[in-house]
């Protein structure tokens, strides 16, 4: 079920690397079925907070009509940074499952568990599920980027 769930946010990466964002898409899951989704839009609105978690969330937020996402899973592409992991406490995420590391921007990967901090009034799973196509469409974008940027000069 996991590899579904992944693959759908898959699809929402692809869109974010079509619309020249950094390939990152999201899908919230709440009794087995998808409920929201989102992708990065940084470039597209000039806004930091545009990552692909915290549109996922406010959506989930908007069609449960509240913002406890008690029952609700979170499955993203790339392992959350501190500002979604952050949200996904806030919003009272029951689990996180994410396809790729990220080693120089991912909260688990830089040490901050906040997922299980025993300081915190909310704690949740968070599942690295090695998903290969993950990895993947982040390393084409990128070299993409940097043929573009070589090219231009």
């Amino acid at each position: 079920m996991q590899k579904k769930f992944l693959s759908e946010a898959l699809k929402l990466a692809h869109e974010a690397a079509l619309n020249d964002e950094v390939p990152v898409g999201a899908v919230i899951v709440h009794n087995g079925v998808v409920i929201a989704s989102g992708r990065n839009t940084r470039e597209k609105n000039q806004n930091p907070l545009g990552h692909a978690e915290m549109s996922a969330i406010e959506n989930a937020s908007k069609v449960l009509g509240t913002w406890r996402l008690i029952d609700c899973d979170l499955y993203v592409t790339l392992e959350p940074c501190p500002m979604c992991l952050s949200a996904c406490q806030q919003a009272r995420i029951r689990k996180v499952i994410y396809g790729a590391k990220d080693e120089k921007g991912g909260a688990i990967c830089l040490g901050y568990h906040l997922h299980s901090d025993d300081k915190l009034n909310h704690r949740f799973e968070v599942i690295y599920e090695p998903e290969e196509t993950c990895s993947q469409v982040l390393k084409d974008f990128f070299i993409k980027k940097r043929s573009k940027k070589a090219n231009s000069i």
